[in-house]
């Protein structure tokens, strides 16, 4: 569609992400690299647990005070650089995740906050729900590197224990 937009592509080396770089640098789309490839990986996960809670948020009627308050605890420490958190593959992703429309971790999470069951808004997503299998992998790390991650914690219960997402907001 010839829209401006931009992404981060990691490499262990630098000579392979500039090689990257100038062959998907364009006029609409900036390519900028980074050698940090867990927090880049941390970011692309992370994010999607919190749209599902974001999602959730929206589908509850609650206002953009509420999303942004679950977008800012959202961000996490695990190894990555800081940067990384900063920059296109942590807030930048997280942000655009849990607002867009066109996102399936939010629409899923829209659903479920709606009153759908997990599987009832996967089902009508129609597409790959990251957040659904990146939430359990979250909950591991989180108590593996000591990190409270009460989001994480609730999204997990809403999808796989069956609680009621207003409880889990509460």
């Amino acid at each position: 569609r010839k829209l401006p937009t931009s992404c981060v592509i990691g490499a262990k080396t630098k000579k392979t992400a500039e090689y990257l770089q100038s062959a998907f640098n364009s006029k609409v789309f900036r390519v900028y690299t980074s050698p940090d490839m867990l927090g880049i990986e941390l970011g692309g996960s992370l994010k999607n647990v919190i749209a599902l809670a974001a999602g959730i948020a929206d589908g509850l009627g609650y206002g953009d005070n509420t999303k942004a308050a679950l977008i800012t605890r959202g961000i996490v420490k695990m190894g990555g650089k800081f940067e990384s958190f900063c920059g296109l593959t942590g807030i930048g992703d997280l942000i655009v995740t849990c607002a867009s429309v066109h996102s399936r971790n939010r629409k899923a999470g829209y659903l479920m906050g709606q009153g759908k069951s997990m599987e009832e808004a996967m089902k009508e997503v129609n597409m790959v729900v990251e957040g659904v299998y990146s939430a359990k992998a979250a909950a591991k790390l989180a108590q593996k590197y000591e990190v409270p991650m009460p989001i994480v914690d609730e999204i997990n219960k809403v999808l796989f224990e069956g609680k009621d997402p207003k409880q889990a907001v509460d």
